[in-house]
């Protein structure tokens, strides 16, 4: 007559944990540091659609996650400490429990950038409303303006150029439409170092100067701006 082994029985505490594990749709759950979430889990992790209230500042997450962190789009909100009601701060795509993606996020009423993120940096294309009626559009690289942008002053005037860590670097064109000039030259770290400036629609310019800017006749123009740019280069 053969042998015949009894089944094993599972310790009673991994049939508790398999009993505990979290998969699908659940109602409200209660983590242990007081944030509550609702939605769907995967392997006992939040994977899915779901919303999470966080407990130490009041703020509220409504979008996808994935293997417990916050992964596709979402909308991530403050609770107004009168109203208590919710006030959107950023609404677009995550990855890693980070911004990254295409996103809009606002600062105040008046201040918010629409673009793409990388790490929970403005990273790539976007555009910045500033409180002060200021707007950037172009690129930009760990939260700063890096490489081909335009700056559009609440005043009018306007620079369209090149820019590195936040500052003018490179070839540009400063626009000043109420003058009707144009300065066109190259930037060092924020600051104008050779250019050109010339009258630029001051026919129709509002407040345009009392007169023209005289013409200065050099034998060669471009010889003397390349000159001046290769000595900046040079200096980098």
């Amino acid at each position: 007559m053969p042998l015949t082994k009894k089944p094993r029985k599972e310790p009673l505490y991994k049939l508790l944990d398999q009993m505990a594990q979290k998969s699908g749709l659940r109602h409200t759950i209660y983590l242990s540091n007081g944030d509550k979430y609702t939605g769907e889990w995967l392997n006992d992790k939040k994977h899915g659609k779901g919303t999470q209230v966080y407990k130490k500042n009041g703020a509220l997450y409504d979008g996808e996650w994935k293997y417990g962190k916050r992964c596709g789009f979402g909308m991530f909100s403050l609770q107004q400490p009168v109203s208590k009601e919710y006030k959107k701060v950023y609404s677009g795509e995550w990855k890693n429990d980070k911004k990254d993606g295409y996103g809009t996020y606002f600062y105040s009423d008046s201040a918010y950038y629409e673009g793409e993120w990388s790490k929970d940096m403005r990273s790539g294309w976007g555009r910045m409303y500033y409180e002060n009626g200021d707007v950037y559009e172009g690129e930009w690289l760990e939260d700063k303006h890096s490489g081909t942008g335009m700056l559009l002053l609440a005043n009018g005037n306007r620079y369209e150029g090149s820019w590195k860590e936040g500052k003018k670097h490179g070839p540009g064109k400063f626009f000043f439409p109420s003058k009707g000039q144009l300065y066109e030259g190259v930037w060092a770290e924020g600051i104008a170092k050779c250019g050109t400036m010339v009258d630029s629609g001051r026919e129709g310019a509002p407040d345009p100067t009392m007169y023209p800017i005289p013409k200065v006749h050099l034998e060669d123009v471009s010889a003397v701006l390349m000159e001046a740019q290769n000595c900046l280069k040079g200096r980098e």
